[in-house]
């Protein structure tokens, strides 16, 4: 049986050596040296990544009655001309003129000072900060004071089909993807909100400074929601979530210095923490999820984006962070995107953004309204008439006051028009109308799936004893583990190894996964997949010949069961469904 001392969690050089020798994760191309901020996940990685994927899934698309789609990963210049990536995607670099490394600015400051988030304080400041604490480069040594620090767009570009003529980038997030296709996925939901659109895939960033392994890399897998919500009157259902605790670091906390709280939801919507009951829902929910991967909620956070360092496009965010080697990592996060990027398609597209929102009886107004008279327009103003008339169709819907005089002037383009009244066919209109034209608002949960990975992994590595022996295994939840249950004879002679393999094929056939193994003695074996986490492990020995039975081992334990073969497939299912193994 285990000691019950047990040593919780992994620093990041014992994680890269287990990562590599047991195939979770490696750097990528190594056999032509390699580049930086690319990783392979090994059979090992890509069984725990599917894993938590379809955890992801279940829990935010099938559960929550969301759609999903896959859109491509290379995406025209224009979708990123009207989203504001091409001006506003950008990190601080900066360049040493002694060795010609680059550097992300405000990770050298952030590392030498211990100042958090300094991508918020702009490039000059951080420019003054390395002068200030006389930072150096990392790779040679040179002081950098004095260098400058500019904007370096993080977008890969590229060219669709041949030449140069029609420029496209490789996506840095899915989102745009779902947001571009919003007048046909509006269809889908019957135009009916809210509804949520998921997607999970690959994305990426032309990092300056790739670092941590998995945590800042050049290609990612996100797992991306997109829910589409009616400012005004739609909201998420909060009484199953009210009573979850959230440990929150709120703006106002970071700015007077002061701590986490850990508040109910209901509590954070009451005293005004979280203002977006969306916003608090997607916490909730997230939290628990976080939890039941595997996340180690005494090294877990969320915490509120400071005003000067809100995306571009988001009014509020709040990022969930793990604690891994001292260091609070942003693993998933939850901004109130408004209705800014809906807003920008229907500005740069020939598409409408919008939902028509019925009203509940139809309505009587008042409209405003333009017949401007071509036949004077024409000839009075030339080539500008058509400019004109669209100029006093917008006057007439902002400010129809302005039709009282008996002349009207409008503005194109510096110049001033002035037609009179009588030619404008101006008039109020009484109208009978059965809705309106609603501009969607967005809440995302962006969750970045190597980061959770590798926090899972983090978080789940134990060291302790058994029989005196130091061990070190993976203390992942059944459900995500790559494996869910090896196979070993007792020895490969006398038939047991025969009958092994029988029992993994008949596991294998009733749907777990099996590693079958009969390598070296049965403790290394059990060590083996401890390291990898496989929860049980079962043995054939010699009674299981003769007396039709088994072993059962589980893995945190290591409290062995005998069960009846015949058993097995059944009591594993149970297992499976997180039942006892007594059950």
């Amino acid at each position: 049986m285990a000691d019950p001392e047990t040593a919780a969690g992994a620093d990041a050089a014992t994680l890269a050596e287990l990562a590599k020798r047991r195939g979770f994760f490696f750097p990528a191309n190594e056999a032509y040296g390699g580049a930086s901020g690319f990783y392979t996940y090994g059979p090992e990685g890509a069984a725990l990544k599917r894993n938590l994927e379809a955890s992801w899934r279940e829990r935010f698309v099938t559960r929550e009655d969301n759609m999903e789609i896959s859109s491509p990963t290379v995406t025209p210049e224009a979708v990123f001309e009207a989203s504001g990536h091409l001006d506003g995607f950008d990190d601080m670099i900066l360049e040493c003129p002694e060795c010609g490394a680059s550097h992300r600015a405000d990770h050298l400051v952030e590392d030498s000072t211990g100042i958090e988030e300094a991508e918020s304080l702009g490039t000059e400041r951080v420019a003054e900060l390395i002068a200030d604490n006389g930072i150096s480069c990392p790779s040679c040594g040179r002081e950098l004071a004095g260098e400058p620090v500019e904007a370096f767009n993080l977008m890969f570009e590229t060219s669709i089909g041949p030449g140069s003529s029609s420029p496209g980038y490789l996506r840095p997030e899915t989102a745009q993807g779902i947001f571009v296709e919003f007048p046909r996925l509006a269809e889908y939901a019957r135009n009916q909100l809210p509804f949520g659109v998921a997607q999970i895939g690959h994305g990426y960033r032309n990092e300056i400074s790739p670092r941590r392994s998995l945590i800042r890399v050049r290609e990612f897998t996100m797992a991306e929601l997109e829910q589409f919500v009616d400012p005004e009157t739609d909201g998420p259902p909060i009484e199953p979530v009210a009573d979850v605790t959230l440990p929150l670091y709120s703006a106002a906390a970071q700015e007077s210095e002061g701590s986490i709280e850990r508040l109910t939801v209901d509590e954070a919507l009451d005293t005004g923490v979280i203002t977006s009951e969306w916003i608090a829902y997607y916490l909730a929910i997230a939290r628990e999820w976080y939890e039941s991967v595997g996340v180690d909620m005494d090294r877990f956070r969320y915490r509120q984006h400071l005003p000067d360092e809100l995306s571009h496009y988001a009014s509020d965010c709040w990022d969930a962070e793990t604690e891994l080697d001292g260091n609070w990592i942003e693993i998933t996060g939850f901004a109130d995107r408004g209705a800014y990027d809906l807003s920008k398609h229907d500005e740069y597209s020939e598409e409408d953004f919008s939902v028509f929102k019925p009203y509940d009886e139809p309505r009587t107004v008042e409209r405003p309204s333009v017949e401007p008279n071509m036949s004077y327009l024409g000839p009075e103003f030339g080539a500008d008439a058509g400019d004109v008339a669209d100029e006093l169709a917008a006057l007439a819907e902002r400010d129809p006051s302005a039709f009282d005089g008996e002349a009207v002037t409008v503005d194109i383009g510096g110049e001033s028009y002035t037609v009179p009244t009588e030619e404008t066919g101006f008039a109020v209109r009484t109208e009978t109308i059965t809705g309106e034209h609603v501009t969607p608002h967005v809440i995302e949960p962006s969750f970045g799936i190597g980061r959770v990975l590798y926090t899972i992994l983090a978080h789940s590595y134990r060291e302790d004893e058994v029989e005196g022996e130091p061990r070190r295994y993976l203390a992942l939840p059944p459900r995500l583990a790559p494996t869910f249950v090896g196979v070993f004879p007792l020895m490969d002679k006398d038939g047991l190894g025969e009958r092994a393999r029988e029992v993994a094929a008949d596991l294998r056939e009733a749907g777990f996964s099996v590693d079958y193994d009969d390598s070296g003695n049965i403790g290394r074996r059990y060590r083996r997949q401890d390291e990898v986490g496989t929860p049980y492990c079962v043995t054939v020995d010699y009674e299981s010949l003769e007396e039709g039975t088994v072993t059962v081992r589980e893995r945190d334990s290591t409290v062995q069961t005998r069960i009846a073969t015949a058993e097995l497939p059944a009591r594993l299912a149970a297992l499976r469904a997180d039942e006892s193994l007594d059950a």
